[in-house]
């Protein structure tokens, strides 16, 4: 299987653009499934749905939980209809194995009122304090991740368009709106405040030595900030993430629009948010209705 494995992992980085992480994670799924055949003293072709039966057995033995069971299933589905495409096999043996069920955990997300509070806590006379607010409003105005939010690089800024470009999971590129009020902070903070940081690099913002700030970075100081506002609970980037697009949603933006705007591949990744809705309206609904 070694073979077919390279050719598999060069085919997801090439022609389907994933990020090394995640080929990364398949390979190391698959490779651990041809130990487990090499074991079994099985090949390639002789891989059939009871011997996928028995794979999902053993991992259950080794301990893996329903989210880490469902993605090597997702990995040998991938792979196996890869094996199809190339004809190399007649049909895949995954095809009709069904996943683990898994409990989908609703995304923590903040009130108006806490983003609000959040976003007033950097002090906005001093070149570190307005930096960490044009972030932050970034993050919440357009959804970044956090990875994405570091990588941004001058040119990335449309002013005149009010566009951001953001190199999402894969490389994907999309192009993502900023509104009034966060265009003329970013502005005023590229032409006002960055140079005080002596740059080194054309990524937008910097830290104290003119170079790019760190994932960590940015995690330790929204941390920080949340705690003065009184935010009694974790909150990261994704936080604000979730809440750009719960409120949205709470606005009248449509799962399509949404989807395009938080650079999601699948849209089943987008309707999550629904059921953060959902539950939102039916908490208010046992607060606030009369016979509740």
């Amino acid at each position: 299987m070694h073979e077919e494995i390279d050719a598999y992992l060069q085919h997801l980085t090439v022609i389907r653009g994933l990020a090394e992480k995640t080929v990364e994670a398949y390979g190391s799924d698959l490779l651990f499934f041809r130990e487990f055949l090499t074991d079994l003293g099985g090949s390639l072709g002789k891989v059939d749905e009871h011997t996928l039966f028995l794979y999902m057995v053993h991992l259950r033995r080794k301990g893996l939980k329903n989210t880490s069971m469902a993605r090597n299933l997702s990995s040998l589905r991938g792979f196996f209809d890869f094996m199809v495409q190339e004809r190399l096999l007649d049909s895949s043996p995954a095809a009709l194995l069904d996943s683990p069920k898994l409990v989908r955990k609703l995304p923590e997300v903040l009130s108006r009122e806490e983003v609000t509070a959040l976003l007033n806590r950097p002090v906005m006379n001093v070149r570190l304090g307005f930096r960490d607010r044009t972030m932050l409003e970034l993050l919440y105005a357009c959804g970044l991740r956090v990875s994405e939010l570091v990588s941004l690089a001058l040119p990335d800024f449309d002013p005149q368009a009010g566009l951001l470009r953001v190199l999402g999971k894969g490389s994907k590129e999309r192009y993502v709106p900023l509104h009034e009020s966060a265009v003329s902070l970013l502005l005023a903070y590229l032409q006002h405040w960055r140079p005080l940081f002596g740059p080194k690099t054309d990524t937008i913002f910097l830290n104290r030595s003119g170079l790019g700030l760190s994932r960590q970075g940015v995690w330790k100081l929204l941390s920080r900030y949340a705690l003065e506002a009184g935010i009694n609970r974790p909150v990261s980037p994704h936080t604000l993430r979730h809440s750009f697009a719960t409120h949205l949603l709470e606005g009248g933006a449509d799962l399509r629009t949404l989807q395009i705007l938080l650079g999601h591949s699948d849209i089943m990744a987008t309707e999550i948010y629904t059921h953060v809705q959902s539950a939102r309206m039916a908490a208010l609904h046992r607060k606030f209705h009369p016979r509740s």
